[in-house]
């Protein structure tokens, strides 16, 4: 006998074939798809919801009536970079984080509250 027909009795005795598996770029073709599903309905939506808060956040002006996500309501008197001055009665006035605005009071809440920390 040759040395190529012992090979391949000895490779058939182990139960595997003579060429391993195939292209590695076939192997990588499911986890592929699953990064690919994963973008799709996961990230893909979450960046558009995102893009859609910030553009709500930069468009706020004086006088606009919002409600935040703790769900006080008021009316914006004065902005800055970072915060958002409400009057929420006659001669009450606080100051709250610009992120915290939730939406436009009689609208659809742009942003949700965050979770609660048990």
């Amino acid at each position: 006998m040759t040395i190529r027909a012992l090979m391949d009795l000895g490779l058939l005795a182990m139960g595997t074939s003579a060429d391993s598996g195939g292209s590695p770029l076939l192997q990588l073709l499911p986890f592929v798809l699953v990064l690919a599903i994963f973008y799709f309905i996961i990230l893909l939506p979450m960046k558009r919801k995102q893009k859609k808060v910030e553009e709500f956040l930069q468009a706020l002006k004086v006088n606009d009536k919002i409600v935040t996500t703790s769900g006080i309501y008021g009316q914006i008197v004065k902005l800055s970079d970072r915060t958002v001055q409400l009057q929420i009665a006659d001669k009450v006035r606080i100051e709250i984080a610009r992120n915290a605005v939730g939406g436009y009071q009689g609208q659809e809440p742009v942003q949700q509250e965050p979770p609660a920390n048990p």
